[in-house]
């Protein structure tokens, strides 16, 4: 007879073996006041955080960046996501268009994708040739070093998602008018490519997984799941502790004084259309 502890937490989950989405709710609210004291720790500490989130078309890596900024300051916690490389900027030091995004001293650095596109997306497209490939893996895991060693705290998620799953997903951007600017050219090239980029990711695991900052594989054929076990994990990966906040008071008003409001007729308002 199957032990207690064994058997699924009726409240968590539903008969599939998804999560219900009462407490995916609860439990994403929850994780999301925890980064909240992560992030006010952060500040107060003079940390340095950059996270990279890397992983195949439609993994869910957007999901998780919004699910972690949205209720954080937008002066501590930016969002990296370049776009194509200009002329000027494929002329220089590989990771040099990328040092001007990192942190300063209680900030933290989200990466939607980061300097491994050369050896994702550039090496499989052939935006590069092999030699800057090789380049690209003997000095990689010294600029992450380097980093590390500068007081930076990295960390690095690469999102697994399925064959069938990926396909599922960008059907769903096909049929939905407000997510198919998620589905680029680059996109559907990929799809077609999905051998050649596994074996450009296995071949980048084997030279940048290293024990300063290793890969860290979240299974995110399931969003819910992958969202709340990307942020647990991120909590736990960054030394925080819970300030007791400054009591707020809220002062009284000025006094009006003689001020006057000028009149409704000389400003021009939006329609209440609604």
């Amino acid at each position: 007879m199957p032990s207690k502890k064994n058997k699924p937490d009726k409240s968590r989950y539903k008969k599939d073996g998804r999560l219900k989405s009462a407490f995916y709710h609860a439990e994403l609210a929850r994780l999301q006041v925890e980064l909240v004291k992560m992030q006010e720790s952060v500040r107060d500490k003079g940390l340095k955080v950059v996270v990279l989130f890397e992983g195949r078309d439609a993994a869910g890596k957007g999901g998780v960046i919004k699910r972690i900024t949205e209720s954080l300051n937008p002066r501590v916690c930016h969002v990296v996501a370049l776009g194509k490389p200009t002329e000027r900027e494929e002329s220089q030091w590989y990771f040099q268009r990328y040092v001007p995004h990192l942190p300063a001293a209680g900030e933290i650095a989200l990466f939607d994708r980061s300097w491994y596109n050369c050896a994702g997306v550039d090496q499989v497209m052939g935006f590069v040739t092999e030699e800057q490939v090789r380049e690209f893996f003997l000095t990689c895991p010294e600029f992450e070093r380097m980093l590390i060693r500068s007081g930076i705290i990295l960390v690095k998620y690469w999102f697994s998602v399925s064959d069938a799953e990926q396909e599922r997903r960008f059907k769903s951007r096909i049929d939905n008018p407000t997510k198919r600017w998620k589905l680029s050219p680059m996109d559907l090239k990929s799809r077609e490519l999905w051998v050649d980029y596994s074996k450009a990711k296995d071949r980048m695991f084997d030279h940048t997984d290293i024990p300063q900052s290793p890969w860290l594989v979240v299974e995110a054929d399931d969003k819910k799941k992958a969202r709340l076990n990307c942020i647990s994990h991120l909590l736990k990966s960054i030394p925080y502790e819970k300030l007791k906040p400054t009591p707020i008071k809220l002062p009284p008003r000025q006094d009006d004084g003689s001020y006057q409001r000028p009149p409704r007729e000389h400003q021009t308002f939006v329609p209440q259309i609604y």
